[in-house]
């Protein structure tokens, strides 16, 4: 059985986050649909933008999170990464950084001095994944995933698909999670027709960075997500030569959300412990 289509979201405004993001609000926790893309939380994709030459320190400053985590996708430009754990480093083209806030950290994310200096082309995603209730308070954790320890794979002869976490065939990503999730980037050089065998059950979203694919008679252009139906086993879509596509899929988890700006809990009062613990420093501070 096929997975059919739930949802769709063109990209049609774009925000900054801090001075160095400039993005498109893809997802968020809204009543009604986080059904259909638990465990992704949120995405906010940044297409390719031209930055300039400078000396600036461009991103977003020190804040907190708890609950949850992040994961950043790097395309092009780079940046640099570091929190309250001890965690952080260099996010080149191509890599992964996969942050676990547990418990709670706190974080900054600047463009690399090196980028800065040269300006350029920066294109990167970031998405939230929800912890299961029983590891919200888990002690944080940071996962550098370079580009040359994802395993590739060709399919068709036309599609090339990096598999980041879970599984595809006999092949598994290098990102340590805490529920059933799969990540691929999709890059095809030829016109192909993609076809992937998913869980029953589990919740399907893909973004389209390039190109386009077609899908139930519908085009589906640059800076849109696709979210599914949870029925089904397969995934069957037509995609552009010049396609390039970030496919999530994970099981839903089946537990209350409460979210409050930077912290993703299963309560109100969870929340407001999470508060409380920032302001008393117990989130870590970065020196």
């Amino acid at each position: 059985m096929m997975k059919k289509i739930k949802f769709s979201f063109s990209a049609e405004k774009k925000l900054w986050v801090g001075d160095g993001f400039y993005v498109h609000p893809l997802l968020r926790p809204q009543e009604g649909l986080y059904q259909f893309t638990c465990p992704f939380i949120l995405m906010d994709y940044s297409p390719p933008f031209e930055f300039g030459k400078t000396s600036k320190r461009r991103g977003v400053g020190e804040h907190p999170h708890r609950g949850f985590e992040t994961v950043t996708f790097a395309f092009k430009g780079e940046v640099e990464h570091r929190d309250s754990s001890g965690g952080g480093g260099l996010i080149k083209p191509g890599d992964v950084q996969w942050m676990t806030a547990g418990e709670g950290v706190v974080h900054d994310e600047f463009h690399s001095e090196s980028f800065s200096k040269k300006g350029g082309l920066f294109e990167m995603v970031q998405l939230w994944v929800n912890l299961p209730k029983k590891h919200k308070m888990t002690k944080p954790k940071y996962q550098s995933i370079s580009d040359n320890i994802i395993p590739k794979l060709v399919l068709n002869g036309k599609t090339q698909l990096r598999v980041i976490a879970g599984k595809l065939l006999s092949t598994e990503g290098p990102a340590s999670t805490f529920s059933t999730i799969n990540i691929y980037d999709i890059t095809c050089s030829s016109e192909d027709t993609i076809e992937l065998s998913l869980d029953d059950g589990s919740n399907t979203i893909i973004l389209v960075r390039d190109g386009e694919i077609m899908l139930e008679g519908n085009v589906f252009e640059k800076n849109t997500l696709v979210v599914f139906e949870q029925a089904g086993q397969k995934l069957k879509f037509k995609a552009t030569k010049n396609f390039k596509g970030l496919l999530l899929n994970g099981m839903p988890i089946n537990e209350p959300i409460f979210s409050y700006g930077p912290f993703v809990m299963n309560t109100k009062e969870e929340i407001e412990k999470a508060l409380s613990d920032y302001e008393k420093g117990k989130m870590g501070n970065l020196n």
